[in-house]
């Protein structure tokens, strides 16, 4: 089974560059995960009919949203946090409440579940930093773990930070920036901690793998980048991971797809 995660920053702009439907074609994912959909279902032109939609749209028009579509129907949709995790964590600040934002998306399947996430930007102020280190990293772990104890999961998107130096092509230069800060760090530390695989670091060691660029001074064709995309998954998939990739090759968004293929025993 194939998996592919796409920050495609707004599903409307990539099918009008006519890139969002030959990729599909292309690459034929059994699910795939989008993130800053920045539309609703109604609005989307794309036509896929061998894949089935769910969506998650913000509440703001034109902000944020995730979707995944599926070729194997789900037996459950989830959308956003449940309710007992809302009433833990401070999800809100002046910016908005993250959980009218579609930031969250579970399918349930047979073996697993899939999560499409859209982890909130911590600002180049940091100004939503606290939100994202104190609530909404640690409520997001405790939804994984909560899904997990009914089956294993696989997580991914756009998770807003890189891990380690070897994510980032100038490490120093980033320390305490925005997607590079010791708190955001911290929280994919708590991630590994739990129990979940960085998928890609399963085969892909050292850095110049990255699926994020900047628009400034040809980051992109001089790969001067960022690794902020993720597949997760829970350590007894371990064994089912077969693949997982970057495709940097595929254009459209400032975001290039990853990918994660398993095969379940």
């Amino acid at each position: 089974m194939k998996l592919i995660s796409w920050n495609v920053n707004g599903i409307r702009a990539v099918h009008r560059k006519d890139l969002f439907v030959p990729f599909v074609e292309k690459y034929k994912p059994d699910i795939l995960c989008l993130q800053e959909t920045k539309a609703e279902q109604y609005q989307s032109e794309v036509d896929l009919p061998d894949y089935e939609e769910y969506w998650n749209s913000a509440v703001k028009k034109g902000y944020a949203g995730t979707a995944i579509f599926t070729r194997v129907k789900p037996e459950s949709v989830l959308l956003d946090f449940p309710s007992n995790i809302v009433s833990k964590f401070k999800l809100q600040d002046s910016y908005g409440d993250t959980n009218k934002e579609g930031r969250v998306l579970a399918l349930e399947f047979e073996d697993f579940f899939v999560v499409t996430v859209y982890t909130p930007n911590s600002k180049g102020d940091l100004s939503r930093l606290e939100l994202r280190h104190v609530a909404w990293d640690k409520a997001f772990l405790q939804y994984m773990k909560e899904l997990e104890k009914k089956k294993p999961v696989i997580f991914c998107g756009d998770l807003n930070v890189a891990h380690t130096e070897d994510d980032l092509a100038n490490p120093k230069a980033n320390e305490g920036e925005h997607g590079f800060t010791k708190e955001e760090r911290e929280g994919i530390d708590a991630v590994v901690k739990a129990g979940f695989v960085d998928s890609f670091r399963i085969f892909t060691k050292g850095n110049g793998n990255y699926s994020w660029w900047s628009h400034f001074a040809k980051s992109r064709e001089r790969n001067v980048g960022w690794r902020i995309d993720y597949f997760f998954v829970s350590k007894a998939l371990t064994s089912s991971v077969k693949k997982a990739e970057i495709l940097p090759q595929v254009l459209g968004s400032d975001h290039c797809p990853v990918t994660l293929e398993i095969k379940l025993q």
